[in-house]
């Protein structure tokens, strides 16, 4: 148990400049908390006491301003950035060394009806290890987020996410990465969004306009051809009229 705590402690370090040490982690950070009273609740919630999880994971909302359900699964090493006004739904798993910031949901589609039939049945997102969600992405239904994807800040995820991608947008949508960001995928990204990330809509609207450049071209040349094929075909022959000349009467005929 120590050993886990030390080694949230230090992922927090690692993740977020503002640490100046473990101490501050300690006194001042409402993940580290939320983590042991979800640690303590999970517990209990597996053993059937769920009321008491319930108002532990109550208290611990109260106190951080975190909303986690305790029948949720969380991995080792996780980390809720500034944390206010994130929840996270009872079927949510989660791996290791995943990073959420403030205002993410990880939450269910179900209509609100036939409560009963939706009860032990898995209606919350997977987020593999690694993953980041940035500042108010909401990831909502069973989707499954990849190993190491990353999910921007304001994105909306209902389908799921291919390992080691960059979602943005709502809905969201993959981004191409520079050569750069693509080998360094690995690499910890703050709120899960590159800098040099491009706009996927604005990439899909000058592929439109390629192509109906490309169209307009290709439309022109087709006139053209046409014209060129009626300019050099020879003059109709009016109807009634000789086709052919006659040959030209001698004299004395």
């Amino acid at each position: 148990m120590f050993k886990s705590i030390r080694e949230e402690i230090q992922g927090i370090i690692e993740r977020d400049p503002a640490v100046r040490g473990w101490l501050e982690v300690v006194v001042a950070y409402p993940s580290f908390w939320v983590m042991r009273y979800h640690r303590v609740a999970h517990w209990l919630w597996k053993r059937r006491l769920r009321v008491l999880a319930r108002w532990i994971m109550q208290m611990a909302r109260w106190g951080t301003g975190i909303e986690i359900h305790p029948g949720a699964t969380i991995g080792e090493r996780f980390f809720i950035d500034h944390g206010m006004g994130v929840v996270i739904g009872e079927m949510a798993e989660i791996g290791d060394d995943v990073t959420l910031y403030h205002g993410v949901t990880l939450g269910g589609v179900s209509p609100s009806i036939d409560s009963d039939e939706q009860r032990n049945v898995k209606r919350h997102p997977t987020l593999k290890d690694r993953v980041i969600v940035g500042s108010g992405a909401q990831i909502l239904g069973p989707v499954i987020v990849g190993e190491c994807a990353r999910i921007g800040a304001n994105a909306v995820v209902t389908r799921d996410v291919e390992p080691r991608s960059t979602m943005v947008g709502i809905p969201a949508k993959p981004v191409q990465l520079s050569r750069a960001e693509q080998g360094a995928i690995d690499r910890f990204v703050a709120y899960g969004t590159p800098l040099d990330v491009s706009d996927p809509v604005k990439a899909d609207n000058e592929a439109l306009r390629d192509q109906i450049a490309m169209l307009k071209a290709r439309l022109n040349a087709i006139e053209f051809s046409l014209q060129s094929t009626e300019e050099s075909a020879p003059a109709p022959v009016p109807a009634g009229s000789d086709p052919a000349p006659r040959p030209a009467k001698r004299a004395g005929d």
